[in-house]
């Protein structure tokens, strides 16, 4: 099984964030959504965010950033696999790595995709996550998200797994 080559780390390393961004601003959605590399980049900025890298060897297979304060805790801001990695269990494994990162704080996870990003879409409810909302034109006019939940319990009162 590939996944099992794949090793999840945390990054705050400048020159891994502009690399993030190169394999964001070149695969979709962000290239559906018109999103350039400057735009990607931007995602990497702010304090209460926790950002990983998978790597397959020496290779960069994707990243996750995750937002861990807020109301909002729990949110998995951006997930990307680079594309010779799609399908190939690269994207549930990292989901499974989040979903217990925020479970050590948050009995909820959020997750956008957008509404033409069905093979994403169709992985999220595979793997738990319910719709909870739709959010008409957030990243650009006349695209629609879905904001996605799977939880294992209310907020207040959550003790960690």
């Amino acid at each position: 099984m590939l996944t099992e080559d794949l090793t999840i780390f945390r990054t705050m390393d400048d020159g891994d964030f502009r690399n993030c961004a190169l394999m964001m601003a070149a695969t979709d959605p962000w290239v559906k959504l018109s999103m350039s590399y400057d735009i990607c980049l931007k995602a990497f900025e702010g304090e209460y965010k926790e950002i990983y890298i998978a790597k397959y060897g020496n290779d960069l297979a994707g990243f996750v950033i995750l937002q861990v304060c807020g109301t909002f805790s729990g949110y998995i801001q951006s997930i990307c696999i680079d594309e010779k990695y799609r399908g190939k269990g690269f994207g549930t494994f990292i989901i499974n790595f989040c979903e217990n990162r925020i479970l050590e704080f948050s009995p909820n996870v959020f997750i956008c995709v957008s509404v033409f990003n069905t093979g994403a879409a169709k992985l999220y409810y595979k793997m738990g996550y319910r719709l909870v909302g739709e959010l008409d034109s957030f990243l650009k006019e006349g695209f629609t998200e879905l904001l996605l939940r799977k939880t294992v319990g209310p907020r207040l009162g959550y003790k960690s797994l």
